[in-house]
């Protein structure tokens, strides 16, 4: 009864939960939503027995206005990583190939197996950054999709403007490039390319952002994708009806009249970042995490998670967010302990 291609397919791992640890291992913030956030969710879900906009038009002028484009280059979805999903969908079947650096999100090669695509994984340079010479180099007749993670989840490394350029120079105008900026806000290199003015300069880029990280609302699931509007209308040609609720569309609007003050909360964790990696001998990093590659990362997550943190362990490394400088003092302390 079941594909019988699926039983190859990895399983989606989350963070571990454990209400009684300080949970340092799924990106997300310390802080709660803005009240006027949480208000608006409240009087949405008084609502819950209708359906919500299905076009989410409110949701889609407001991110229109914020991004500086139309509504019609505008797509919301369950999180940023169902409008990955829909990307895929939009662009690849089974005689198609997608190309994606790895280690980073690792729903890439999930999405691409559920459409009977070849995953096509490139890893990563010693530094963390992405190989584009690598992938550009894998790109055949067959490529239809190539996602490109900035700043890398779990490295923490970004794209220049410059590294892009080039890269785009390689790529097919028929291919299409997605740019996960999952953690955008929390990048401050001015060097990195950013979706905004990539989506202007080359009509097959598709910028992917979220407000499950830097504006708190994870627990909701609401993500946003925009480009041009032959794109964006195909994705939601292929979105699930009525796919985000609500009160998400609630706390989303919400939150973006008050952008400067919830952004306002990235800048302690920027502040605190590099001392983190300094400390634990991590790379610096452009998210809200930091990354220890090549380490025994079981075996590190494991006698934190005795002390009450949860920490992220990928066979490549180790994960830790970056929250509040409270939450850091906690983790480095106890990191010190299972390491004297």
């Amino acid at each position: 009864m079941i594909r019988p291609d699926l039983s190859t397919i990895p399983a989606y791992v989350p963070g571990k939960r454990n209400t009684t640890a300080l949970k340092l291992s799924s990106n997300e913030v310390a802080t709660p939503p803005l009240a006027s956030a949480v208000e608006a969710m409240a009087q949405a879900a008084a609502t819950a027995n209708r359906y919500p906009d299905m076009g989410a038009q409110e949701l889609k002028e407001a991110l229109a206005d914020h991004l500086g484009v139309t509504p019609q280059q505008v797509a919301v979805g369950n999180g940023s990583s169902a409008l990955c999903q829909q990307l895929v969908q939009i662009t690849s079947t089974e005689h198609n190939n997608v190309i994606y650096p790895w280690r980073s999100f690792e729903a890439y090669p999930i999405f691409a197996q559920v459409v009977g695509a070849e995953p096509r994984p490139v890893e990563l340079r010693e530094d963390g950054k992405h190989d584009l010479d690598r992938m550009a180099s894998l790109i055949d007749d067959s490529t239809s999709l190539i996602f490109l993670c900035n700043p890398n989840n779990p490295s923490g490394q970004i794209i220049t403007q410059a590294e892009f350029d080039e890269f785009m120079a390689k790529v097919p105008t028929n291919v299409v490039v997605g740019l996960d900026e999952a953690y955008f806000e929390f990048n401050r290199d001015e060097d990195t390319v950013v979706a905004t003015e990539a989506i202007e300069r080359y009509p097959n880029v598709v910028g992917l952002r979220t407000f499950s990280k830097a504006y708190g609302l994870a627990g909701v699931r609401v993500g946003y994708a925009f480009g041009s509007e032959e794109l964006i209308t195909a994705l939601d040609k292929v979105a699930i009806p009525f796919g985000v609720s609500a009160v998400a569309q609630a706390g989303a609007v919400a939150s973006l009249r008050s952008a400067d003050e919830l952004l306002e909360r990235t800048d302690e964790t920027v502040a605190i970042r590099d001392r983190v990696a300094d400390h634990i001998g991590a790379q610096h990093s452009q998210a809200n995490f930091v990354w220890l590659p090549g380490v025994d990362a079981n075996t590190l997550a494991a006698a934190l998670a005795e002390q009450g943190i949860l920490a992220r362990a990928f066979p490549e490394g180790l994960r830790v967010s970056v929250t509040t400088e409270e939450e850091a003092n906690q983790f480095l302390a106890v990191w010190d302990a299972i390491n004297a």
